[in-house]
């Protein structure tokens, strides 16, 4: 047999080594099964842990809402009602219109119910919801004119909200709270410097003079400046015209008082703004005459909330699963 050096090929080591792989892949395979298994099992208690904790975290906000007081006070009998108006008032707030109407109306509904305390800490809001409260409030004082309705400033009533509460037949206030702010405000921003620095031009395409109405990446128009003012001027005095109907004589001719200014509650008793100071519990005490208070806002559910966002977190958790499995 020719051969170009070296031995001979062998038989035997051929087969030899052919086993040896053999054997090789088959400890490559348990070894990749064994560790397939562990990885699996460890996912499994990982998870299983994860599902535990969000069980847990379940049952205690489920505990903690279902004991958690929906009212200050239940009581069939004779009660002061209270309908809560809490931060900024806007549509897509907890103090909107529509929630805040709906206790208005169920405060009213009640028979049981002796007078109606707004309690009041808002720094102010849409003028729109504001009136829509406002307008609301005059109606129903209509329908039950021996219903005394009272308002009660805790740490603010500005703006918005005291164009609510000038509804109610008298306000309250603590000396330390901050009453008024009648004025009404457009905020904005001009880039026009920055972006001339930045060297970007701002492409605008309208349809109609107007319709790019103080565009902040274009100059101010003086014709724009003065439709703003004009629009501002006219939801002003609407605000004003509304104070005024609310309190009026009750209120110093003070030319401050419509400017916008703000002042404590023992300054708004001296201008009229506020009739007294009185606390929440005072007023349903030794005014309305019912000591017990009954809340009526509209309250959102918590657990509605808290288990659709339970269901998109747990959702979300089992697509990364399926993902990690995947891989």
């Amino acid at each position: 047999m020719a051969t170009y050096g070296g031995f001979p090929p062998n038989n035997g080591d051929q087969q030899t080594n052919k086993n040896t792989e053999e054997l090789s892949w088959e400890r490559n395979v348990l070894k990749d099964l064994a560790y397939a298994s562990i990885k699996e099992q460890r996912s499994k208690r990982r998870w299983g842990y994860v599902f535990k904790g969000l069980f847990l975290l379940y049952l205690i906000a489920f505990l903690i809402l279902a004991y958690s007081p929906g009212k200050m006070t239940t009581s069939n009998g004779p009660h002061t009602a209270m309908v809560e108006i809490y931060g900024e008032i806007s549509a897509d707030s907890e103090a909107n219109a529509d929630s805040i109407v709906t206790g208005l109306r169920n405060a009213f509904d009640d028979k049981a119910a002796k007078g109606l305390i707004l309690r009041m800490n808002t720094p102010g809001g849409s003028p729109v919801q504001s009136g829509i409260v406002n307008d609301e409030l005059q109606r129903l004082k209509k329908m039950r004119p021996d219903f005394p309705v009272y308002a009660v400033v805790q740490d603010v009533c500005a703006s918005g909200g005291y164009y609510i509460a000038v509804a109610a037949d008298k306000i309250y206030a603590d000396k330390a709270s901050i009453v008024g702010s009648i004025g009404v405000r457009m905020d904005g921003f001009g880039f026009t410097d920055l972006i001339d620095k930045v060297g970007v031009e701002r492409r605008s395409l309208t349809a109609g003079e107007h319709k790019a109405f103080l565009d902040p990446f274009l100059p101010m128009k003086e014709s724009d400046l003065e439709h703003a003012h004009q629009m501002l001027n006219t939801i002003h005095q609407q605000f004003i015209d509304v104070v005024k109907a609310g309190r009026g004589d009750r209120l110093v001719n003070n030319d401050d008082l419509f400017s916008g200014l703000f002042w404590s509650g023992e300054q708004a008793v001296n201008l009229g703004l506020v009739d007294g100071l009185a606390s929440t519990s005072t007023v349903a005490r030794d005014i309305i005459g019912a000591e017990d208070i009954v809340d009526y806002t509209p309250r959102p559910d918590y657990l509605d909330q808290f288990a659709g966002k339970l269901g998109a977190s747990i959702s979300q958790l089992m697509n990364e699963k399926a993902t990690w499995s995947m891989n």
